[in-house]
């Protein structure tokens, strides 16, 4: 199924049938949910938005936390001359509206499979490692952005263990211990359950950010928007 992106909301659609939206229950500390891929281009152009955002959030007060969605697990686009000018199109258009910048090296690649699954399961396999530390949210979402950076800058392939070695010494994670838990079947099965939450929480494409309150889960917005959108949705709840 090939990639669908609106350059107009910014979105990265998810492909695929829907799954029953999961009844989530009422939380006493609001949570703002950030749902994305690594690998997900409107991601990479909302990336300082959600780092300001995490900044924002722990500031106020909130929790936050990121769920790996999966844009292109397994692939299934055929990297031929088309897709490479959708690509080359879509992160141009990206480049000049958020000022995020992209390089084009990995469009030069004779082959190449866009799989999302093994990006998504390096952060899910890095949160392991962050463990329950103080500062496990903001390395994470270090660790997200740097892959985001290494895959649109500089062209290289997520797919490759060796990607991470030098993502996990600027984040404090050994890189053989990585390597070792991101090839174990534990890191699929979790980056798997983690796409089914993403779908469970009705998410269709990527960035979205929800908001989780005593009165239920919102919607805050689904396609790029800025920090002062967002921040000015959240407070509608009342929660900041």
């Amino acid at each position: 199924m090939s990639m669908e992106c609106d350059p107009v909301t910014g979105v990265c659609f998810l492909p695929g049938t829907e799954m029953p939206r999961l009844d989530t229950a009422a939380s006493d500390r609001a949570q703002v949910s950030y749902i994305g891929d690594p690998m997900c281009s409107w991601c990479w152009g909302m990336s300082p938005v959600i780092e300001a955002l995490a900044l924002h959030c722990a500031e106020q007060g909130l929790a936050f936390r990121l769920v790996m969605g999966g844009l292109r697990a397994g692939g299934g686009d055929a990297w031929n001359a088309g897709f490479r000018g959708f690509l080359r199109q879509e992160w141009t258009h990206i480049a000049a509206q958020t000022g995020q910048p992209f390089g084009f090296r990995l469009l030069e690649r004779s082959a190449f499979s866009y799989d999302t699954e093994p990006a998504c399961r390096a952060v899910v396999t890095a949160r392991t490692q962050f463990g329950q530390a103080q500062d496990a949210i903001s390395r994470e979402l270090t660790f997200f952005t740097a892959i985001q950076r290494k895959f649109y800058v500089e062209g290289d392939d997520p797919k490759e263990p060796k990607f991470y070695s030098d993502i996990c010494m600027a984040t404090g994670i050994e890189p053989g211990r990585f390597e070792t838990a991101f090839a174990s079947a534990e890191a699929v099965a979790a980056t798997q359950r983690e796409f089914r939450l993403a779908r469970q929480l009705g998410v269709r494409g990527f960035p979205t950010v929800m908001l989780q309150t005593a009165t239920g889960l919102h919607e805050i917005s689904v396609g790029y928007a800025t920090l002062s959108a967002l921040t000015e949705r959240i407070s509608k709840f009342k929660v900041v």
